[in-house]
């Protein structure tokens, strides 16, 4: 029998429906706001794959284009692989879900949120994940939860609970929280202030205490008893050999400030271990002693961070690794910068585009979306020194590609200042931690060589946390072992002015508004840190490059477009064929053509204004001659627009026959000399030929 649950959340009601859909989950629910309905399911391998030592989670999220009412575009007519706005969703729901789960729990675990019906503004990316939760806490997977998600908006002072999708207020946020504590952090925003942040987490974590009791109270009814699983442990007699044996030389290795060195150092240590104290080579022991060695490292370098506080590298908790900036590296690009941190470097290119350059995609509230500004972020194997081919994008680089978008996206040029479209692509060349964030300080300064009037530059700072009971440490440009071993990755972007993205990840039960606090004061310091060392390589936009089309804007009546088209787009193919243009119409009357040249664009234009002005008295035109008779000949001027040229004012002498001197489809030069109350048009191409000398 179904079990029905509805909760109040600022004015939006969440009904939640339980034992009625999907039944054979470990757990599912039907999650209702509006018109917008999305199912969700949790299910669980009945045991762990032999040798597993990982918690593998998946989770999956799909918008089925008929939860929209439309039949999705293109040919296949169906959906096919998930999108970026997809994967980006479950992101969202993976990770405030991944640190709710035991240590030591290994069986496969599969979220599937699936979008079946859709009103525009109520979003289904929270009800989505509130449902992966209220899945597994009825379900028998054991999961420390309750979480919460919202999506919150700022217009006006005043915060928005599931602000309208497409309308970008001041702040986008999704959050995740437990009852107690802060799970993941996704934002935007136009430069708010680190107390305005801290304010709208605090909003939202209030706002979700109904979410949370509504769970509290369905785990009592409906939740099954959870499931056993034996967690891995380290006899401690084997962690004080490990330890005696390997302690020192850690300590050592550590020390050792370039990444590879560490790694190499540590895998030796690790090799030797295992060979002194498995001589016979069982795989079982190999595998403990394994584990305990890298719980030794672990709590090494938490120890020198929580103690001694010093990093593994030997910095200060919130000093930055040294910056180089160089712009102007690559010469066909229209853009280029190179960001280097540390061991972490980002090649970023811009490339400057006309309209029909623009990325077209489908989602469930814009049939047509079209974007001006794209951010691609690859990590290739070799910028940590694996050898690996290139496979599939996979969900990391979406997700960082789309951060490092977020946060660049607020100082761009409305379409108005700055034509063109534009593309920025990161490669990551070298990474030891916070790769997206280079990729923000490398794009802003491409697209300033570019020569993009951004509003101001945007840098990015990735913080880390090393928390045991009270104790605590906020560490600022993290390497990637201090990531690994560590409890929080606190990515922060924004200009002088404020902050423009946010996103956190954390692997313990949550985050007090304390630490928050401390975390975005030294992010901030750490970012206008940044800022200063790009200035020094480039402050202002640049000339546009030699190799960057141009860009010109015409305005026409609107009436006058289907002109400039012509009857099945012959008009402007014609344009496009003859002077090598791209050319966009609005249904405003504004073309912009984009040209290789600017000899192209004037010819462009000159055509465009010859279909779209209407003829006058005394101007002279280059002609088509359509028809041939006895009195004369009629002479198209325009696209569409002929007039009659009499036989009396083909020459400036008697011409006894029309085709003495044109024949149909001729070019001839005529003059317009006078327009009836009709409109009918009289041509002389006499006074066009008396005129001519003159010019």
């Amino acid at each position: 029998m179904s079990v029905v649950r509805e909760v109040l959340v600022g004015n939006r009601t969440i009904k939640f429906e339980f034992n009625k859909f999907a039944k054979q989950a470990n757990g599912s629910v039907m999650v209702t706001s509006g018109g917008t309905q999305v199912l969700v399911t949790a299910c669980a391998s009945t045991s762990v794959k032999p040798g597993q030592d990982f918690f593998p989670l998946g989770v999956e999220y799909v918008e089925k284009i008929y939860a929209a009412g439309r039949i999705p575009g293109g040919y296949r007519k169906r959906e096919a692989r998930p999108g970026d706005h997809e994967i980006l969703s479950a992101r969202v729901i993976d990770r405030p879900l991944r640190p709710c789960f035991p240590e030591g729990f290994y069986n496969e675990v599969v979220i599937s949120a699936t979008v079946v019906s859709y009103e525009k503004g109520f979003s289904p990316q929270p009800l989505a994940a509130i449902g992966a939760s209220c899945a597994l806490v009825i379900s028998d997977i054991p999961f420390n939860g309750p979480v919460a998600c919202l999506s919150i908006g700022l217009e006006n002072g005043n915060f928005i609970i599931d602000p309208p999708e497409d309308q970008m207020t001041e702040l986008d946020l999704m959050i995740a929280c437990r009852p107690d504590a802060v799970l993941m952090v996704e934002a935007g925003a136009k430069f708010l202030s680190e107390e305005q942040m801290i304010s709208a987490i605090e909003f939202a974590q209030k706002s979700m205490e109904p979410i949370f009791a509504m769970q509290d109270s369905i785990r009592k009814e409906l939740g099954k008893p959870k499931m056993e699983y034996t967690p891995m442990s380290t006899p401690v007699d084997i962690a004080k050999k490990v330890n005696d044996f390997a302690a020192a030389l850690v300590k050592t290795a550590m020390a050792k400030p370039v990444k590879l060195d560490r790694q190499k150092s540590l895998a030796e240590i690790k090799s030797n271990l295992i060979k002194e104290l498995n001589p016979e080579g069982q795989d079982a022991a190999s595998k403990v002693l394994a584990q305990a060695f890298e719980d030794l490292t672990y709590s090494h370098m938490r120890a020198m961070v929580l103690d001694e506080r010093v990093r593994i590298d030997g910095r200060k908790l919130n000093q930055i690794r040294p910056i180089a900036c160089e712009v102007g590296l690559l010469f066909k690009p229209h853009g280029s910068s190179l960001f280097t941190r540390g061991e972490t470097q980002a090649l970023a290119t811009v490339t400057l585009g006309a309209a029909d350059d623009r990325l077209r995609s489908e989602t469930l509230y814009n049939a047509d979306n079209n974007e001006r500004f794209m951010l691609h972020y690859n990590f290739p194997s070799f910028s940590v020194g694996e050898a690996r081919m290139a496979r599939s994008l996979g969900r990391r680089e979406i997700g960082h590609g789309a951060l490092a978008r977020r946060a660049l996206e607020q100082v761009m040029p409305t379409e108005n200042e700055f034509g063109y479209v534009v593309r920025v692509v990161a490669e990551v060349l070298e990474s030891n931690g916070s790769s997206s964030m280079a990729t923000v300080c490398s794009g802003s300064m491409a697209l300033l060589h570019a020569g993009v009037p951004i509003k101001e530059p945007v840098a990015g700072i990735a913080m880390g946390l090393i928390k045991e009971g009270d104790k605590y440490a906020v560490l600022s440009d993290i390497l990637g072992d201090e990531d690994h071993l560590g409890d929080m990755d606190f990515k922060v972007c924004g200009t002088e002015k404020g902050i423009t993205a946010l996103q956190m990840d954390i692997k313990i039960g949550g985050l007090s508004k304390q630490i928050l606090s401390e975390a975005l004061q030294q992010a901030k310091e750490g970012r206008k840190h940044i800022l200063g060392k790009m200035a020094e390589a480039i402050t202002v936009p640049a000339a546009l490059s030699k190799f960057a089309p141009q860009i010109f804007k015409l305005k026409v009546n609107p009436d006058k477009i289907r002109d400039v088209i012509g009857s099945g787009g012959k008009n402007i193919k014609r344009i496009v064929a003859e002077t090598g243009v791209k050319i966009d119409i609005d249904d405003n009357g504004i073309i912009n053509i984009a040209a290789p040249d600017t000899l192209s664009a004037e010819a462009a234009k000159t055509m465009i204004r010859n279909l779209t002005t209407d003829p006058e008295v005394g101007e002279v035109y280059l002609g088509k001659v359509k028809r041939v008779v006895d009195f004369g000949a009629f002479i198209e001027i325009r696209q569409g627009t002929e007039g009659l040229c009499h036989i009396s004012q083909l020459a400036d002498y008697r011409v006894e026959r029309v085709t003495d001197v044109i024949k149909e489809g001729d070019e001839v030069m005529v003059k317009v000399i006078e327009i009836d109350r009709q409109g009918r048009i009289k041509l002389s191409r006499k006074e066009a030929l008396e005129q001519a000398p003159a010019k």
